[in-house]
């Protein structure tokens, strides 16, 4: 468990004008976390936190997520190598949502899939209609086979 504290909500000019990190979770105790690369501000994935998530970040320098598939705090790349150090942990105006500006350990990739980033496609809509997705990414970083096993 962290020792670091939040700050409970308070009234809407401390939210949004104050200094203090009042993070508003929504119903299930979750924040979205936008993370970037820290020099190229490439959207690399967007995870969840829970209370206790935020603070583990806050306290290590390194990011942790909720897990929603596993109920499990879930710290990336403990398995892969590919830890997220994170330099700055942004948040908006009525702080229910994080940017997370991180460095990739390991060989770089953040997505479980092998990418750089999660979002290695892009939607595109040919002329017959039908829409579909297009690679942004030409080849992946690393096999997931080869850190966690065949599927």
């Amino acid at each position: 468990m962290s020792q670091i504290e939040l700050s409970e909500r308070g009234d809407k000019k401390t939210v949004e004008d104050g200094e203090l990190l009042m993070p508003k979770f929504d119903g299930d105790g979750l924040i979205v976390a936008v993370v970037t690369e820290v020099s190229s501000a490439e959207v690399l994935m967007v995870g969840y936190m829970n209370a206790e998530a935020l603070k583990r970040t806050i306290e290590t320098g390194e990011a942790w997520y909720w897990s929603r598939s596993r109920k499990g705090y879930w710290k990336k790349g403990e398995t892969s190598g590919q830890i997220q150090q994170v330099h700055e942990i942004l948040t908006d105006c009525d702080q229910d949502a994080l940017v997370l500006k991180v460095s990739v350990a390991g060989n770089g990739a953040t997505c479980h899939v092998g990418y750089r980033s999660c979002f290695f496609r892009k939607v595109v809509k040919p002329e017959d209609g039908a829409v579909r997705l297009e690679r942004v990414e030409a080849e992946k970083v690393y096999d997931p086979a080869d850190v966690y096993g065949k599927p």
